[in-house]
C-alpha cells in the first residue's frame, strides 16, 4: 500500500535536528570536555593488543531487538497502584510527541510476539524493562510487574530463544523528570544514581534465572545528544554543552554500576554495550572537518567511558551520511532507492568500514544489536538485510570479532517522534486480532538464519548485486 508523505509535524521533528547540527561546529569547536577537546578526533585509548578472531565453527547469534515504549501497552489506569508514567508520556502530553496509544499491547499480549519468533526462530531476543513500570514511584515496586518480565524471560527460554535484557531504552520514571529544572532531570537527578542501582539489583536478581545477556543501556549517545543539545528529547535542552558532558558522565557511570551488579550476581552474563554507531564521511562544505569530528565524538564520548567493563560492544547501524550544511538540511526529504522513507542513506559498506573502526579502538568482540530499514517496500527491506549480512560478512573475513546480528525489529512499532509512520518490522500487528502477520521479509530472514548457524558461515553470505524491480521507493 501506498504511503503518503510525512505529516509537515514529523517533517518538523525530523528537520529540528538537522537544523542545530548545523550550528555544533561552531558551539562545540570552542567547549573543551576536561578528557577530550570537541576540535578533534581523540586516539584509541590505550589498552588493548591485537583484535581476536572469531572461530569459523563459533556459533552466532541471530537476533531480534524491541524496546519496551515502543510495543508495550501501559495496562493500567491513572489513580491505581500500578499506575506510572515516563518522561516521554509527559513529552507526548505537552504535544511534542507523536501519541502512542497503546503501541502493540505487548505487556497484555506478549504471547502475540512469542507466536512471531516461534515462526521466524531467531536464537536470541533482545527486549527492554521499562523502569517506570517496575518503579512507579521512587522506592515503591510493583512486584506483579517484575513477575511479569521474568515470566517473559522464562518463557523465550523454553522457545529455545535467549533472552538479551536491556535495562534501560530511552525512557525514564516521571518522577525522576522536573520541567521546572531540566538541567537536574532524568540522568542529572539527585535520585537518579541511587534509584537506578536499586532497580538494576532488583531486575538482575529475579531474571538471572533465565539470562545470560544484559544491556544496561541502549543508546545513551545517542539519547544524551538528542536530549542536551537538540531539544528533541526529555529534558529538552538545546546546545547545554556543560549539561550533555554531565549526562554522559552520569550514564557512564551508571552503567558501570550496573555492569558490577550484572557480575556480582551472576558472573557468567555476558555486559552488551549497545551503541548508535552510524558511519560517517568528511563533506566537502566542512571547513576543517568541524562538523565531521563533532559526529565523531557522538560516537565514541560515552563509549570510550564503558568499554572496558563489557564482554560485548554493540553496534546499532541504520545509515551513513556526509555531514555537511547541505545533507544534514537535506536529509529529511530525501527519497529515492539508496535512502530509507526517513531519508538515511543506505550504505552497507558504512557498516563493514564501523566495525573496522570499532575493532581497531577497542579490540572487543562484537555484535550488531540493531539494522533495519523503515520502507513500505519490503523487497527493499529484504535487500536491504541481505547486503548488511553480507557487509558484516566481509568484516568478519577482515578479521574482525562479530558474534551476531540483530534485527530491528519485529512489527512495525512506534517510532518515538516519527509515530507510526517509519515502518521497520518483520511483521505487522493486525488490528483485530493483534497477531503480528509476518512480512515476506520474515521468512527470508528466517532462511538465512537456518543457512548460516556460524560465524564462518556468515562470513560466506554474499550480496545482492541491485534491486529488484520495484516501486518508487518512499
Amino acid at each position: 500500500m501506498k504511503k503518503s508523505p510525512p505529516t509537515p509535524t514529523t517533517i518538523s521533528f525530523s528537520l529540528l535536528p538537522a537544523l542545530i547540527a548545523c550550528l555544533l561546529a561552531a558551539g562545540l569547536a570552542g567547549c573543551v570536555n576536561p578528557v577530550n577537546p570537541l576540535g578533534r578526533f581523540d586516539p584509541a585509548p590505550k589498552i588493548f593488543g591485537a583484535i581476536p578472531a572469531p572461530k569459523p565453527s563459533e556459533n552466532f547469534a541471530w537476533g531480534i531487538s524491541t524496546s519496551s515504549y515502543q510495543y508495550e501497552n501501559p495496562a493500567v489506569k491513572p489513580g491505581t497502584p500500578a499506575y506510572f508514567s515516563t518522561d516521554w508520556d509527559v513529552l507526548v502530553a505537552q504535544k511534542k510527541a507523536p501519541p502512542r496509544g497503546n503501541a502493540l499491547y505487548s505487556w497484555t499480549d506478549f504471547d502475540k510476539d512469542l507466536e512471531a519468533l516461534k515462526k521466524i526462530r531467531p536464537t536470541h531476543y533482545r527486549f527492554s524493562i521499562e523502569w517506570a513500570r517496575v518503579e512507579p514511584r521512587p522506592g515503591v515496586y510493583n512486584e506483579e510487574a517484575i513477575r511479569g518480565y521474568v515470566e517473559m524471560v522464562r518463557k523465550l527460554k523454553a522457545l529455545g530463544i535467549e533472552p538479551v535484557v536491556c535495562l534501560w531504552h530511552f525512557t525514564f520514571p516521571d518522577w525522576l523528570y522536573d520541567k521546572k529544572q531540566p538541567g537536574k532531570s532524568n540522568w542529572l537527578h539527585p535520585q537518579a544514581r541511587e534509584r537506578w542501582n536499586a532497580y538494576v539489583e532488583k531486575i538482575v536478581r529475579a531474571t538471572a534465572p533465565f539470562t545470560n545477556f544484559y544491556a544496561p543501556q541502549n543508546e545513551p549517545n545517542g539519547q544524551i545528544t538528542t536530549a542536551y543539545l537538540v531539544a528533541q528529547w526529555p529534558p529538552t535542552m538545546a546546545l547545554a554543552f556543560g549539561h550533555y558532558w554531565k549526562a554522559i558522565d552520569a550514564s557512564a557511570g551508571m552503567f558501570r554500576d550496573a555492569a558490577a551488579r550484572i557480575k556480582a550476581i551472576k558472573p557468567s552474563a555476558k555486559v552488551v554495550s549497545v551503541e548508535a554507531l552510524p558511519w560517517w564521511e568528511r563533506a566537502p562544505l566542512d571547513p576543517g572537518g568541524l562538523i565531521y569530528n563533532t559526529m565523531i565524538h557522538g560516537n565514541t564520548d560515552h563509549l570510550d567511558r564503558i568499554y572496558d567493563v563489557c564482554d560485548i560492544l554493540g553496534i546499532n547501524y541504520y545509515y551513513s551520511q556526509r555531514p555537511g550544511p547541505i545533507s544534514l538540511l537535506t536529509g529529511p526529504y530525501r527519497r529515492g532507492t539508496n535512502f530509507t522513507m526517513m531519508g538515511w542513506r543506505i550504505n552497507p559498506e558504512g557498516l563493514r568500514k564501523e566495525i573496522g573502526r570499532v575493532a581497531k579502538r577497542y579490540g572487543k568482540p562484537m555484535m550488531i544489536t540493531e539494522n533495519g530499514i523503515a520502507t513500505p517496500n519490503d523487497a527493499k527491506r529484504e535487500w536491504y538485510m541481505r547486503n548488511h549480512l553480507a557487509a558484516i560478512g566481509r568484516a568478519i573475513t577482515d578479521g574482525c570479532d562479530v558474534r551476531g546480528y540483530f534485527a530491528w525489529s519485529l512489527a512495525d512499532n512506534y517510532e518515538w517522534h516519527y509515530g507510526f509512520s517509519a515502518t521497520f518490522g518483520l511483521a505487522k500487528m493486525n488490528p483485530t486480532t493483534k497477531s503480528r502477520d509476518l512480512k515476506p521479509s520474515a521468512a527470508k530472514f528466517s532462511a538465512i538464519m537456518r543457512a548460516h548457524p556460524t560465524v564462518g558461515s556468515v562470513a560466506r553470505i554474499a550480496p545482492q548485486a541491485a534491486f529488484a524491480p520495484l516501486p518508487p521507493a518512499r
